[in-house]
C-alpha cells in the first residue's frame, strides 16, 4: 500500500508530508525547496526571516519583508513543487508578511500562535487592489474542534470564506506549543485524541461549503507508520519538522543539526518563553542560566513577537534562537519536538522521504 497524496483545493501533493515551519532560520528556501521537490509541502518559517538584512535592527519591518519575498523567489528558481509559508499571528508585523506571502505567490499560509481570524482579509484585499487573482491557500493551525469551528465561522460570515485546510498540532511539537503546561502531558490533549473531534467538524464544514477540508495532523509524527495511524483517524495527511532538521539541505548551521543528532530522550525539557507560551527545547547551559536568573535584561531591537514582555524577560528569544541556528548553542538554545532523541544521523530530505514511503508500507497489516 503506497502513500496516497495530500490534496489542498487545487494543489496536490505526491506525499501527504508537510514541512513544518521552523523559525528562526531553520527552514527557509534550501529545505522548503528539498521537500517540495519530493512531492511533499515545503514550508519557509516567516519569524524573524530577515535576520541576514544590514538593516534589520534599523527597519526590522522592511528586512523582513524583503528577506519573505526573496526566499519564496528563491525556493521557486529550485522547485515546481508546493511551497508554503509559516506565519504566526502572535508575529508584530502579521498582516505585512502575510501581504507580502500572498503578493509573492506562495502556494499556501500556515498560520497559528493564535487564531488567525482575519487571515481571509489579506487575500482579498491583494485580489482587490492588484486586480489579477492570487490563490493562495489558507490553513490556520488549531489544536481543538472548538477553534476550527469558531474560525470557520468567523471566516464565513465576515468573508465568506472557508479554510482550505486545517492543521491540527498536537502537544508533542516542538518549539511554542498551543497548550498550558498542565496539558501538555495529559491523555485528554494527545493528537489521538483531539484529531477525531477535529475530523467530524472537517466533514460537516465540507457538507456545508460543499468541497473538502483536509485535516493535517502533526506534533511527534516521526515514522511512516505514525502517518498510517493518523491517515486511519480521518486524516489527509501529516506535518513533520523535527525529523527534517538533521539533513543536509536543512538551512540551520551544521552544529544545530549535531546537536539533534546528540540529543536523547531525558534531554528534551519545556521551557516558559518570553513570548508567553510553553515551549520544548533541547536542554543546555543557556537554558539552564535562565532557569536560575543569570540572564540579564536586554535592549529589544527587533520587536518581533507582540506577546514578548520586553521589560520583564531575561533574554531575547529572536537572538537566543538565531544564535542557536548559527551553531552557537553557548548563546542560545535548539528547539525541538519530542522525538528529537530518535534522530542518530545527518541525512538527505530524500532518504527522509524514501525511508517514511517504506515504513509506512510496512506498517500496513498483515493480510489474513
Amino acid at each position: 500500500m503506497t502513500l496516497p497524496s495530500l490534496k489542498i483545493g487545487d494543489l496536490t501533493a505526491t506525499m501527504p508530508v508537510v514541512q513544518g515551519g521552523m523559525g528562526v532560520g531553520i527552514s527557509l528556501s534550501g529545505l522548503a525547496s528539498a521537500v517540495a521537490s519530493e512531492g511533499g509541502v515545503g514550508v519557509i518559517a516567516g519569524a524573524m526571516i530577515g535576520f541576514l538584512d544590514k538593516e534589520v535592527s534599523r527597519d526590522p519591518l522592511g528586512a523582513n519583508i524583503r528577506a519573505l519575498r526573496s526566499e519564496i523567489e528563491k525556493a521557486r528558481e529550485k522547485t515546481s513543487g508546493i511551497i508554503g509559508v509559516n506565519i504566526m499571528v502572535a508575529l508584530t508585523h502579521f498582516a505585512q508578511l502575510v501581504s507580502t506571502a500572498i503578493e509573492s505567490r506562495a502556494d499556501v499560509i500556515f498560520s497559528g500562535a493564535g487564531l488567525p481570524t482575519d487571515l481571509p482579509k489579506y487575500l482579498l484585499e491583494a485580489c482587490e487592489q492588484k486586480k489579477e487573482e492570487f490563490k493562495t491557500k489558507l490553513v490556520p493551525i488549531i489544536s481543538s474542534a472548538r477553534a476550527a469551528s469558531i474560525l470557520a465561522r468567523k471566516w464565513m460570515r465576515n468573508f465568506n470564506y472557508m479554510p482550505d485546510a486545517f492543521v491540527v498540532e498536537g502537544p508533542k511539537a516542538g518549539g511554542h506549543l498551543g497548550f498550558k503546561e498542565t496539558e501538555i502531558m495529559s491523555p485528554d490533549f494527545a493528537l489521538e485524541t483531539i484529531v477525531p473531534p477535529i475530523v467530524e467538524e472537517a466533514k460537516r464544514l465540507e457538507d456545508q461549503c460543499g468541497r473538502a477540508v483536509p485535516v493535517i495532523a502533526g506534533g511527534g509524527v516521526f515514522t511512516g507508520a505514525d502517518i498510517r495511524r493518523l491517515l486511519e483517524l480521518g486524516c489527509s495527511g501529516v506535518q513533520m519538522a523535527t525529523r527534517f532538521v538533521a539533513t543536509e539541505e536543512c538551512d540551520a548551521d551544521v552544529r544545530f543539526k549535531q546537536a539533534y543528532v546528540n540529543a536523547k530522550a531525558e534531554d528534551v525539557t519545556i521551557i516558559h518563553s518570553p513570548v508567553g507560551m510553553p515551549g520544548r527545547a533541547i536542554d543546555n547551559s543557556f537554558i539552564e542560566a535562565s532557569r536560575q536568573g543569570l540572564k540579564k535584561p536586554f535592549k529589544c531591537m527587533y520587536h518581533c513577537v507582540k506577546t514578548c514582555d520586553r521589560e520583564k524577560t531575561p533574554y531575547c528569544i529572536a537572538l537566543a534562537l538565531l544564535n542557536a541556528m548559527k551553531g552557537n548553542l553557548k548563546s542560545g538554545f535548539a528547539f525541538c519536538g519530542t522525538n528529537v532523541g530518535r534522530i542518530t544521523s545527518i541525512s538527505t530530505v530524500h532518504e527522509v522521504m524514501e525511508t517514511l514511503r517504506r515504513e509506512y508500507e510496512e506498517s500496513a497489516p498483515a493480510k489474513a
